[in-house]
């Protein structure tokens, strides 16, 4: 069961609400994310696009910006290694537009996930050697190819790479000290060069794109006009490839994600037009979730099952029927990719369950036999289940290649990097890596990571902040309404959650739909009768009714008849709003039953 803890975080909660007219409940969600500062909570309110930062100020930004210009004005070709995620099919997308109104002669080209593996590679470097390409920049992967680069450099190409990934280190033996090792590129964009500035580092790949792209366009004699027109536009993607990798909705990233929702609702791009139909998207209003659970796995999906090309091809689409047909493909791959994924969860549980697996503190698991695509989103289902890191290892083209998902109290590249040794390919940051083992050793980097892991039960627990306990009684239209203001909700940024004890249970509705929500009738220790909406997965919620107060309980509430079910909840207010006829409703999170006072 997962820990519920109610935020406690202090501040004149009443003189905040006066000061930005909103209310001391608000004002406490906004503290309980860490925001503090007036500056601070100034901008998570009321931050606009003047607000972002400046690309200038991200170290070597302004000098690859320059080189472009000038290779540009050489006439040499460039082309685009980007990657085979949404981050890196929107960063590529970013750049082939923004270049080509820089009057560039440029292309592209996408790793493919099982024969050339993660970023860029020898030979991707080889087939650009053999088009006649002078300029190679990357997007998205980079920081950590140094042989690929200086082959390049011998191969006689110039290349410059923008990246958002953990820089890799050495560490010197006698001091401890880390010693960054940057590749031997012209110009090395990454906000987490630790010689960089940049005041947030937790931009993505497309994001760094997209700021190369706003400092590029001016320096190529772009118009402000048609420079504002086409970063407004760009927008859409970067804030697209933001939710997609998960970054953190703080800082310049909710403002990002904000506007862009906001433009990608009348999009112009084809290919997005298109998905947002084939998904069932058009006539909804598009949040984070959109982004993250709908789209992007869509975009995902064919660097999964075929190729990243075609979800580029899609935002470069300029025909209706084509977008159409690519998007169905993209609707059809994702559908397939969510059935192996299926597959394989069951076959890794099964595993865990039935071996001495489950007393693991790290789970490293070896699954030979299912498609490398879907092993990082096994790992992260796996994370989810058992509340701790978990890698996944399949057989690929070159080897055995994991992927893994990390906790909070794990930083999952720190401890994969202390044994480097035992990889042909290794990269990520905290929360997940990607790698690939120099031979048959999964069950040595199993002992190493689980003997070396100082994860305590507690580090391991899921702990669900509740942002206040509030009664069903305060919530009303004008509140919900302003918990608007803290969109977008995501990473970083949870949407709020309030609790309430002691909810006595009077009456279960079901719904002929299986998948349509219980509707739980209860009232509040103060008489107030409310309806709660709880989407009871695996009927778990009426099984856990007869299990605590006894056989034929869940029944009996199903009948109407008096029982002694007591509830806490987690919950969530909003809007339903059915046939224009609007009222609060009120979702529920999680539960746990209690005896009655």
């Amino acid at each position: 069961m997962s820990e519920w803890l109610i935020a406690a975080k202090k501040a004149d909660f009443n003189s905040i609400a006066a000061r930005y007219g909103i209310s001391p409940v608000l004002a406490r969600i906004i503290r309980n994310r860490d925001i503090i500062t007036d500056e601070d909570i100034d901008m998570y309110l009321n931050g606009t696009l003047d607000n972002l930062h400046d690309p200038s100020t991200m170290t070597d930004m302004v000098r690859a910006c320059s080189l472009i210009q000038q290779y540009i004005s050489e006439g040499l070709k460039i082309r685009i290694i980007g990657d085979y995620d949404v981050d890196g099919i929107c960063a590529t997308y970013i750049l082939i537009r923004g270049l080509r109104a820089c009057g560039a002669s440029v292309d592209y080209a996408l790793p493919h996930r099982v024969h050339d593996g993660y970023g860029i590679n020898d030979h991707l470097i080889d087939l650009a050697h053999a088009d006649g390409i002078g300029v190679i920049i990357t997007c998205d992967n980079g920081i950590a190819a140094d042989d690929q680069i200086r082959h390049a450099y011998d191969m006689g190409m110039h290349v410059i790479v923008t990246d958002h990934h953990e820089v890799p280190y050495d560490e010197d033996e006698e001091t401890g000290e880390r010693l960054e090792l940057l590749p031997t590129a012209e110009a090395i964009v990454d906000p987490h060069r630790e010689d960089d500035p940049y005041p947030y580092k937790g931009i993505c790949g497309a994001v760094v794109a997209w700021k190369l792209i706003a400092l590029l366009l001016p320096m190529c004699g772009v118009s402000d006009g048609d420079a504002e027109a086409l970063i407004m536009e760009l927008i859409e993607e970067a804030s697209l490839a933001t939710v997609c990798d998960v970054m953190e909705l703080r800082d310049e990233n909710r403002i990002i994600v904000r506007e862009g929702l906001v433009r990608m609702a009348q999009t112009r791009n084809i290919g997005l037009h298109a998905l947002i139909e084939a998904v069932g998207l058009a006539d909804k209003k598009l949040t984070s979730y959109s982004y993250g659970f709908i789209l992007g796995p869509c975009l995902n999906a064919s660097g999964r099952i075929d190729s990243a090309d075609r979800s580029l091809e899609l935002l470069l689409s300029t025909d209706v029927y084509e977008a159409a047909k690519i998007a169905a493909e993209l609707r059809s791959y994702n559908d397939e990719r969510k059935a192996m994924t299926d597959a394989g969860i069951a076959r890794a549980i099964d595993d865990i369950e039935n071996s001495e697996l489950k007393r693991d503190r790290v789970l490293v698991i070896y699954l030979p036999d299912i498609h490398e695509s879907v092993a990082g989103l096994i790992a992260g289902k796996l994370k989810e289940r058992y509340e701790r890191p978990s890698i996944v290892f399949t057989d690929g083209a070159e080897g055995i290649k994991g992927s893994g998902r990390s906790i909070e109290a794990y930083n999952m590249y720190e401890e994969l990097a202390a044994h480097r040794e035992l990889y042909a390919k290794f990269g990520g940051h905290k929360m997940a890596a990607g790698l690939t083992l120099a031979g048959d050793v999964v069950d040595e980097l199993r002992y190493r990571l689980n003997e070396a892991c100082t994860l305590s039960e507690a580090d391991m627990k899921t702990v669900v902040m509740i942002d206040v306990e509030l009664p069903l009684s305060y919530p009303g239209h004008a509140f919900v309404n302003e918990l608007s203001r803290l969109e977008p909700c995501g990473n970083g940024n949870p949407k709020p959650v309030f609790g309430l004890r002691y909810l006595k249970v009077t009456r279960i509705e079901k719904s002929r739909n299986e998948r349509a929500p219980l509707t739980l009738s209860v009232i509040d220790k103060q008489g107030g009768g409310h309806k709660l909406k709880l989407f009871d997965r695996d009927g778990l919620f009426m099984s856990g009714v007869d299990s605590f107060y006894g056989r034929g309980v869940a029944g009996d509430l199903c009948d109407g008849i008096p029982t002694d079910v007591t509830i806490d909840v987690i919950y969530t207010p909003g809007i339903n709003d059915f046939r224009g006829n609007k009222s609060i409703e009120f979702i529920v999170n999680d539960y746990r039953f209690r005896r009655p006072e």
